[in-house]
């Protein structure tokens, strides 16, 4: 089932072309890296999506309708925006922050309803026990998961991230990838731009390769080849197959 739609999608900044003529549809319950070298328009892609911006021409569909087509608060029902992480956000604790995501339905002031929910997100992925903690004295790891269930307090069918895992280690790197992939399990399409090509190829069923603004290449794993990504990087690389796993071992510039 198409949950997102692109068609001859077009975007400059000051008459520069950023996205080119970018055709895509994302599935229901998909889980898509938007990969590319940098400056390849995977930032803007995202904001596209999210109605942040405007395409020059071309459109973007949200469940059949074109984003400019929903009021702002109809828009962040069906779909939630986590931005690159911040290292200093204003100061409020775990569980406001969360209940944050419920202002696409809150009139007046939060209700018996929305706290409910926020509670039961933050039990949901495990930060119930941080609750009242200040946001801005939590782990990298920690603070992003909580970015996540702010996210999914506004119940949408569709959560957009951009570089969800920059600044986080490892262990922490796997763990917010490993949450986004229950997420997608569980019905929800994830939209993320990364940089990481292996971890996209750990975690995600569907790839956006982005070069100059052009997509170049779409769909599961199996589009990645030593040749694609070299020219897209300009690096010279090996694919290693081990215990029905693909890795991308870089070997340097070309």
């Amino acid at each position: 089932m198409e949950v997102i739609s692109l068609s001859g999608v077009h975007f400059a900044y000051n008459g520069v072309p950023v996205i080119r003529d970018v055709t895509h549809q994302f599935g229901k319950g998909s889980f898509t890296a938007v990969m590319g070298p940098n400056g390849s328009g995977k930032t803007t892609l995202i904001r596209l999506l999210n109605g942040m911006l405007v395409p020059g021409s071309g459109g973007v569909k949200i469940n059949g309708r074109t984003t400019s087509d929903y009021h702002a608060r109809a828009l962040a029902q069906e779909m939630a925006y986590v931005p690159q992480m911040q290292q200093n956000v204003f100061p409020a604790t775990v569980f406001d922050t969360v209940l944050l995501g419920r202002n696409p339905y809150i009139r007046w002031s939060p209700g018996s309803a929305d706290r409910r929910i926020a509670a039961e997100i933050l039990v949901r992925l495990s930060l119930d026990d941080i609750a009242l903690k200040d946001i801005n004295k939590l782990s990298g790891g920690q603070r992003q998961r909580v970015f996540i269930a702010r996210a999914l307090a506004q119940q949408p069918s569709i959560i957009l991230l951009d570089e969800p895992t920059a600044s986080l280690d490892l262990l922490h790197q796997h763990d917010v990838l490993r949450l986004l992939g229950e997420l997608a399990n569980s019905g929800i399409t994830v939209v993320m731009a990364i940089h990481d090509l292996n971890l996209a190829i750990k975690y995600c069923s569907d790839f956006m390769i982005l070069d100059n603004g052009k997509l170049v290449a779409a769909g599961g794993r199996d589009i990645f080849t030593e040749k694609l990504i070299e020219e897209v990087y300009r690096v010279k690389v090996r694919m290693i197959n081990e215990d029905n796993r693909q890795y991308i071992l870089p070997l340097g510039p070309l």
